[in-house]
């Protein structure tokens, strides 16, 4: 049935018509082809195996997609690509059993009203077909698929089928479910300890998936009949799993225990974090429990340290930008502020420049509520209001801590911001963060906090605002004109009355979304003599603003066109973010 995946001359033939392969490759294949044979595999899978440099594209390897796809155009099949994310675990995982699928690698993929589409390794598949349309009394359509796609569908799907359903076993679920609002009474039932090995083998599956699919976030959302889990990725969440509602108390007992929350406290929300082993590294997550209409909501945030502790040059900054920036950093007393909503990349600047300054002669301090990321070159304190351990208490004693660098987690109150200014004042150099729309807005903060105009121009050294906006898939990249028009609301001059811009036309590989990853797009408001001298007279934001781009500031609409020019993200993207 794979014969044409072991056919030498017509594999390698399309490989070099389609310019997939170099000379050079051509002649190992060629020439060391039995390897496969003796192996007991297909040249498909021996050549993915090789971990080959694509001759048009020598920043990708070729893999066995790339070959299958040729050979379903050569031959008039339909290919696809499997998104884990996409696909409907009931109907992959009720329709035909799990060995039946690893032994046939063959997969149940959607219900088109009574015809039933498979994907398939294999192209000829006859007598499989007529099984599952007997079995299942429907017409059955095939698609061709990578065999690692099928597998690892499989792997995740069957497994994480598998104990959610012992674990609904274990369970006797009510007629009615219990609800925080609606106060329903169980009549019956047995809770599932949080160490029984299914639950936690589905919430280990939970965080490795969760890693894996680059999520930042996991909520488990308990509905009125099920519990529905939700994966953030680069900022949207996508809907990857409805349960039974009846194993929902049981996995969120499971990450409740650990990360050593009260298990028995249902009614308030709580705060705590886990510690993962993930690659050659560790991954922190931070759990939050808030009681909703149905129960308790958790939301898991995830963190690794490639994530949180990039270089500083990677983070998006243009080259005049980080300059500036790293000017800042040379100075050994006065404040940093980075602005910007929620989930805008705060931390990871941060993080990333803390990582960028330590060495074994700097002494970093930070406070944190809660702490993001464990780092042991940093000394790093936990907000804990709960003991009366706030920002600003324990920015009154910090300084006895020999500090030499001190990053603030958030200036919230008018007497974090005294002490900040404080220590700066006694030279330090101290980082921090502000809820503000752009660079110039910080001052106005600062000022509604209660400081005097003096003291902010005395202290701060400059200001970073920031947004997060999303990439362009580079495997569907396409390129379309943009008028100079459009471009004006952003400050940006072409020289033309129009340039090439790029747009993802949506894959398998973004989810047919067209972005892959995000980048940071920034503005760096430097505090010059003028504009020291603007603050002190108390001269409005839109003046500091506007002195701020004549002496050479790039906004952030500046800085989202000018990526946007170099193909790195889309117009569609730059005005969800920056408007």
């Amino acid at each position: 049935m794979d014969d044409i995946y072991r056919d030498k001359g017509f594999i390698l033939g399309l490989l070099i018509k389609n310019g997939l392969v170099s000379e050079k490759d051509h002649a190992y294949i060629k020439e060391k082809h039995h390897i496969a044979v003796r192996k007991g595999i297909d040249l498909v899978q021996w050549i993915d195996s090789l971990s080959l440099k694509r001759a048009d594209a020598p920043e990708k390897f070729l893999t066995e997609a790339d070959i299958l796809e040729l050979v379903c155009r050569k031959q008039g099949w339909r290919f696809k690509r499997l998104d884990p994310l996409e696909l409907d675990m009931e109907v992959v995982t009720r329709t035909i059993p799990a060995s039946f699928a690893r032994t046939r690698l063959v997969l149940p993929l959607e219900w088109h009203g009574n015809v039933l589409e498979i994907a398939s390794y294999y192209p000829k598949q006859q007598e499989i077909k007529d099984d599952i349309e007997r079995v299942c009394k429907a017409q059955v359509t095939f698609v061709i698929s990578p065999k690692g796609d099928i597998e690892r569908v499989i792997e995740e799907f069957f497994d994480f089928r598998r104990s959610i359903a012992a674990a609904q076993d274990f369970l006797s679920a009510p007629e009615v479910d219990i609800s925080n609002l609606e106060q329903y009474v169980k009549l019956s039932g047995k809770d599932l300890h949080a160490s029984d090995k299914h639950i936690n083998k589905a919430v280990d599956h939970l965080l490795q998936y969760a890693l894996n699919e680059r999520a930042s976030d996991i909520h488990i959302e308990p509905k009125r009949k099920e519990c529905v889990i939700r994966f953030r990725i680069d900022g949207v969440l996508h809907t990857i799993y409805r349960l039974p509602r009846v194993v929902h108390d049981a996995m969120c007992t499971r990450i409740k225990a650990l990360s050593r929350l009260d298990i028995a406290e249902k009614r308030r929300p709580q705060d705590g974090r886990i510690k993962l082993s993930w690659k050659n590294g560790d991954a922190e997550v931070r759990v939050s429990t808030i009681p909703v209409a149905f129960g308790e909501k958790v939301v898991l945030r995830l963190q690794s340290a490639e994530i949180l502790m990039t270089d500083l040059d990677s983070l998006g900054f243009s080259m005049q930008d980080f300059h500036r920036y790293t000017r800042f950093l040379k100075n050994t007393n006065g404040m940093i502020l980075m602005t910007g909503p929620t989930g805008s990349g705060k931390s990871t600047t941060l993080y990333s420049t803390l990582r960028y300054l330590s060495s074994p002669g700097v002494n970093i301090v930070t406070i944190e509520d809660p702490i993001e990321m464990v780092y042991e070159d940093f000394n790093q304190i936990a907000v804990q209001p709960q003991i009366d351990v706030t920002f600003s208490t324990i920015l009154r004693n910090i300084l006895r801590q020999d500090p030499d660098i001190v990053m603030i987690g958030e200036i919230r109150d008018a007497e974090t911001a005294s002490y900040a200014v404080q220590a700066a004042l006694t030279g330090h150099l101290v980082f921090s963060t502000l809820h503000t729309n752009d660079a110039a807005g910080a001052v106005t903060r600062l000022l509604d906090l209660g400081l005097e105009p003096y003291l902010i121009a005395s202290t701060l050294l400059g200001v970073v605002a920031q947004r997060l906006v999303r990439t362009i898939c580079p495997e569907c990249k396409r390129q379309k004109w943009i008028s100079s028009d459009e471009l004006e609301p952003f400050g940006c001059k072409l020289k033309n009355d129009r340039a090439p811009v790029f747009y993802g036309k949506g894959c398998n590989i973004c989810r047919s979304t067209g972005y892959y990853g995000r980048i940071g797009i920034y503005e760096v408001l430097s505090v010059s003599p003028r504009i020291k001298e603007m603050i002190h007279k108390g001269r409005s934001e839109a003046e500091i603003k506007k002195n701020a781009i004549r002496e050479g500031m790039k906004t952030l609409k500046f800085d989202a066109c000018t990526k946007m020019l170099k193909g790195i993200t889309t117009l569609d993207e730059i005005l969800r973010v920056t408007y």
